[in-house]
């Protein structure tokens, strides 16, 4: 069904789980040196102070009765509510926009663009491992009020996991065959260009398993303008890099144990080495997912300054 939204207002945003249902240990918790990784430490404001031992904490817990990523140690959830995580995400005085379910050349998705006759540039949003379920729609329809034509693509088929275990199911199975969740976002990365209200230009943004296949479509045939990373899987293989589309944006934790510091470090490194364009911000204290603002590795402060990076490259890279 398709919806007209005046204003984009977000009543709860429940974002970003985890990507894995279990955190692996190791890494290097150093803050990465380089031509272009930034120690990001944004100004501090009213930031709840996690309880000892909690933060970064993935231990698999079901998720049963719950929201993704709202678990609490006791089992309970509490879902976030607007005010802030409005504030944090800029979903506030956005342009209207339209949005419904649809395909993009096959690809199925969720379509979010501004309700006007005018042209847009445009992003293709990768789910994190739950699918593409409400919390990414409305990321999109965020995205879309900022003036972008979004298609959040679906690797699932429809399929939406609310636990761990689904969630790793759904995953696996997308990463057993790579060829055809590229050739599905491929697809509407094209599918996007040939729409009469977009410009040529078109970006790809993931979170967690989405900022993998970010990597993924970017590394792929697809013709990208612009690709996105958050905390997602990497590869720092020089010759695999060479096919990246440039400019890239990387958004990782200085504590991430599931995408570790040294890799992040190697993957800047080494795009650096190949002349490749890039911004590569590590957030000092953050852990795996702090953009999620229903987890217990929430950062505030981090994630305001992270999206507001997102939206000035996104700015910078696209708009001619």
């Amino acid at each position: 069904m398709r919806r007209t939204l005046a204003t984009v207002v977000v009543a709860t945003l429940v974002l970003l789980g985890g990507c894995s249902g279990t955190q692996p240990s190791g890494g290097d918790q150093s803050t990465p040196t380089g031509t272009s990784t930034t120690t990001a430490t944004p100004t501090p404001t009213t930031t709840p102070t996690p309880e000892p031992g909690t933060a970064g904490s993935y231990e698999g817990t079901p998720h049963t009765g719950c929201q993704p990523g709202a678990i609490e140690k006791d089992g309970t959830c509490e879902v976030a509510v607007s005010g802030g995580n409005a504030a944090i995400f800029g979903a506030e005085n956005l342009t209207a926009i339209t949005a419904d379910r649809t395909t993009v050349d096959g690809t199925p998705g969720y379509l979010a663009r501004p309700a006007d006759d005018g042209t847009y540039p445009a992003v293709v949003v990768i789910h994190e491992w739950w699918g593409l379920n409400e919390n990414i729609e409305h990321m999109a329809e965020i995205l879309a009020g900022h003036g972008y034509v979004v298609f959040a693509v679906d690797l699932y088929g429809g399929a939406v996991a609310t636990n761990s275990s689904r969630a790793a199911e759904l995953s696996g199975q997308v990463r057993a065959n790579p060829e055809e969740a590229v050739a599905k976002m491929s697809r509407a990365v094209s599918g996007l260009r040939s729409m009469s209200y977009t410009t040529n230009q078109v970006a790809s943004l993931g979170w967690c398993f989405g900022g993998g296949q970010s990597l993924q479509l970017s590394l792929s045939d697809a013709d990208l303008n612009a690709t996105i990373i958050y905390y997602g899987t990497l590869t720092t293989d020089a010759e695999t890099l060479r096919a990246i589309d440039a400019p890239v944006l990387g958004i990782f934790g200085s504590e991430d144990q599931v995408v570790g510091v040294e890799s992040v470090r190697e993957f800047d490194r080494t795009l650096g080495e190949l002349g490749i364009e890039r911004e590569v911000y590590v957030y000092e204290g953050a852990p795996h997912a702090f953009a999620n603002p229903s987890g217990e590795s929430f950062r505030p402060n981090a994630t305001r300054d992270a999206w507001s990076k997102t939206l000035r490259f996104l700015d910078e890279t696209l708009r001619e």
